[in-house]
C-alpha cells in the first residue's frame, strides 16, 4: 500500500514586505495546502494587506499584538500548522529572495524518511557563491564554524539560511517558547534539533540577492551572538555526553582539557620564575609541562572525532509517530 501524500503548510514571516509577499504567495505550487501569512506587528500592515489583495483560498493570516521577531513568527506559524495537523512545515522569507518552486526539494528527504529538518545551502554550486559579498561569505564561514560546535551539526554550512522545511512530528516535540525569537533564531533551532537527536540534511539553492535592506547589523550581535554559541556549546555537551548519556568521549574531554591548561599553566609559572631569576628552564621542567599539554590535545581531538561521528543521522519523525499510534483492540 503506497503511502499518503503528505499535508504541507507554509510560513511566511512578514515584515515590511508589502512589495513582495503577494509575489512570494502566487509562486508556491498546488502541493501546499496551507500557507500561514504571519504579520508580525508590521508598520506596513501586510496582514491587513493580504487579507485585502490576495484570493488564494489557502492563506490564513496571523497577527501579533507585538513585535516579536522573525522566531516569534515562525514559532507561531509552526503552532498553529500543528493545531491544524499538517504534515510538513515549510518556513519561507516574504521579501522575496527564496524559489518557492524548491519547497519539493526541501520536502522530499522529510517524506523518503532520509531527514526530519531540511534547510537551504547556498555553498553547493561554486559558480553561484560569486554572486555573494565578500563580507557574507566571510561572516557565513565564521558563524558555520560556530554553529557546528554549538549544535553538533558538524556537516551543515550556511547555518543563517532561513529556507527550511521541518516534519510536525519533530516540531512538536521542540521547546517553541524557549527557541530564540530574533536573529539567533535558525541556529538556536539546530541546537534544539540537537537535543532531540533529529537528523538535518542540507538542501542545495541558489544565493540570490534583490532590492532588499537587512536590519541584521553585525557590530550589535557579534557578542551576544558569542555568548549564545558558548551557552548553547556547554548546554550540548551536558545533555549528550553527561545527563542523557556516558561514553568515553566524556572522559576524554574535561580530563584532556585539565592536562592541556594543567601543563601549560605549570610550563607558564616556571617560565616565569626562571625568566625572573635569569636562569634557563630545566629540560625536566619543561617536559613536565609539554608531556601533559600533548596528552591533554591528543584527547580533545579525540573527543572531536567522536563527537562529529555522532552527527544524528536517524529521522525520529517515523519513530514518534509509531509511537503515536492508538493501540489494536481485539
Amino acid at each position: 500500500m503506497s503511502n499518503p501524500i503528505p499535508r504541507i503548510s507554509v510560513v511566511i514571516p512578514s515584515y515590511k514586505v508589502t512589495r513582495h509577499i503577494l509575489g512570494v504567495i502566487a509562486g508556491i505550487g498546488p502541493e501546499v495546502s496551507r500557507i500561514y501569512v504571519v504579520d508580525d506587528k508590521c508598520p506596513d500592515g501586510s496582514g491587513q494587506f493580504v487579507r485585502e489583495q490576495c484570493g488564494d483560498p489557502r492563506v490564513v493570516v496571523l497577527e501579533h499584538a507585538e513585535n516579536q521577531g522573525v522566531g516569534g513568527a515562525v514559532m507561531t506559524g509552526y503552532q498553529a500548522a500543528i493545531a491544524e495537523g499538517v504534515d510538513i512545515i515549510v518556513k519561507v522569507d516574504g521579501d522575496g529572495q527564496m524559489d518557492a518552486s524548491l519547497i519539493p526539494d526541501f520536502v522530499a528527504p522529510i517524506v523518503n524518511g532520509e531527514a526530519d529538518y531540511t534547510k537551504g545551502n547556498r555553498f553547493f554550486d561554486l559558480e553561484q557563491i560569486n554572486q555573494m559579498p565578500a563580507i557574507r561569505l566571510f561572516g557565513n564561514a565564521v558563524l558555520s564554524l560556530l554553529t557546528k560546535l554549538s549544535s553538533g551539526y558538524w556537516d551543515l554550512f550556511d547555518p543563517t539560511n532561513g529556507y527550511t522545511a521541518i516534519h510536525v512530528n519533530a516540531a512538536r516535540h521542540l521547546p517553541l517558547h524557549r527557541i530564540s525569537k530574533r536573529y539567533f533564531f535558525e541556529t538556536d533551532m539546530l541546537f534544539r534539533l540537537n537535543t532531540i537527536n533529529a537528523a538535518v540534511v542540507d538542501v542545495p539553492m541558489d544565493a540570490s540577492y534583490g532590492d532588499e535592506v537587512s536590519n541584521l547589523k553585525i557590530s550589535k550581535i557579534v557578542t551576544e551572538f558569542m555568548a549564545k554559541h558558548l551557552r548553547n556549546f556547554g548546554k550540548r555537551i551536558f545533555y549528550n555526553y553527561y545527563l542523557r548519556n556516558m561514553s568515553l568521549a566524556s572522559i576524554e574531554l574535561p580530563l584532556g582539557l585539565a592536562m592541556l591548561f594543567g601543563g601549560g599553566g605549570y610550563g607558564i609559572v616556571h617560565w616565569l620564575q626562571s625568566a625572573h631569576a635569569g636562569t634557563a628552564t630545566a629540560p625536566g621542567t619543561v617536559m613536565l609541562s609539554a608531556l601533559p599539554m600533548l596528552m591533554g590535545m591528543q584527547l580533545v581531538l579525540a573527543f572531536l572525532a567522536h563527537d562529529i561521528a555522532s552527527v544524528p543521522r536517524r529521522p525520529i519523525h517515523r519513530m514518534t509517530r509509531a509511537r503515536a499510534k492508538p493501540p489494536v483492540r481485539s
